[in-house]
């Protein structure tokens, strides 16, 4: 009988001191830099969202928090690598709405945004613009309207790719118009805004964050932005609502995951440093300039953020569905 409880408390004890190990080293978390992967190219808008909130956080953790882009055609490549990374939270995901979309938009997705991760919180939202290259023909929307539909089998629209904010913005433009283009998908924003640019291509949808600069600068030319609001770095710039393309309204949110299993005292900590990023004066400011707004503490938090993917894949399933766009 004696034997048999020893190894029965040999074994509990061993049991205990494999639980306490992991535990001990998410409570010490973290000892090392964390790695923030983007799915997409460096330039773009999420790139520039992450290197904000990366810089910020770095603060609250008392490391640098790394970021690395891992850009994909749709952005689907870092998602899976961090499902597949180690669960210490030393590696993290930052994406937008792309997490909602991406189960309607691929047959064979190797990743499930519901059930592969841990959440830590919203960021931002982000609303988006309509441009042009600086030497398009049309004045002003009504312009921009009747010439793209008068040349549709003509005028190019550019896109970062299936299941990027510029193709989802796009998709829904034109149907909203009732118009079909000629789509030119790129790896990232950054190089379709190049040729945008450079007059390659004609129009596309894209985020304030990258775009307000552009703008301000004179290099493209906008016809309106997508939120239900004016922006305010972008005061004169009047909605498409306004213009006449009434209900139209997309806007591009932010949020920060974790492998699944990832430890709690991990996530707590990565959530905490996360709200203090989205409290920051510097950070809302430079969010502000962008034409983002961050999002209230209260939201930049796993059960805020798990809600909002929940609801989000509920809402662009059916739209996705019914536009019969695919990738396999």
């Amino acid at each position: 009988m004696s034997r048999q409880l020893t190894r029965g408390a040999l074994a509990a004890f061993v049991l205990a001191a494999q639980f306490a190990v992991p535990f001990a080293q998410a409570q010490g978390f973290p000892t090392k830099p964390p790695t923030m992967l983007v799915p997409f190219a460096a330039g773009g808008p999420t790139d520039t969202v992450a290197r904000v909130t990366a810089q910020a956080m770095s603060k609250a953790l008392g490391q640098t928090v790394v970021v690395e882009n891992r850009p994909s055609n749709g952005g689907i490549l870092a998602p899976e690598a961090v499902k597949n990374a180690k669960p210490d939270g030393y590696t993290i995901l930052i994406h937008h709405i792309g997490m909602a979309t991406t189960p309607a938009l691929y047959r064979q997705l190797r990743f499930n945004p519901l059930t592969d991760f841990e959440y830590i919180g919203l960021i931002n939202d982000v609303p988006m613009t309509i441009i042009a290259r600086q030497n398009f023909p049309a004045k002003d929307f009504k312009e921009f309207l009747a010439y793209i539909k008068a040349n549709s089998a003509k005028v190019t629209y550019a896109n970062a790719g299936i299941g990027a904010a510029s193709h989802l913005c796009g998709m829904l433009f034109m149907s909203a118009i009732q118009t079909d283009l000629l789509t030119v998908p790129y790896k990232g924003t950054a190089p379709a805004m190049n040729d945008l640019l450079g007059g390659t291509v004609d129009f596309m949808c894209d985020q304030t964050t990258n775009t307000t600069s552009q703008i301000k600068g004179g290099k493209v030319k906008v016809y309106g932005v997508t939120s239900a609001k004016r922006v305010g770095s972008l005061p004169d710039v009047p909605t498409l609502d306004e213009q006449g393309l009434k209900g139209f309204e997309v806007g591009i949110w932010h949020g920060l995951y974790a492998p699944k299993g990832t430890p709690k005292a991990a996530i707590d900590k990565l959530s905490a440093a996360l709200q203090d990023a989205v409290r920051d004066p510097v950070v809302n400011q430079r969010f502000a300039d962008l034409g983002a707004t961050a999002y209230p503490p209260e939201k930049a938090t796993p059960a805020a953020l798990g809600a909002h993917v929940k609801a989000e894949i509920e809402k662009w399933g059916p739209i996705i569905k019914k536009a019969g766009v695919y990738a396999d």
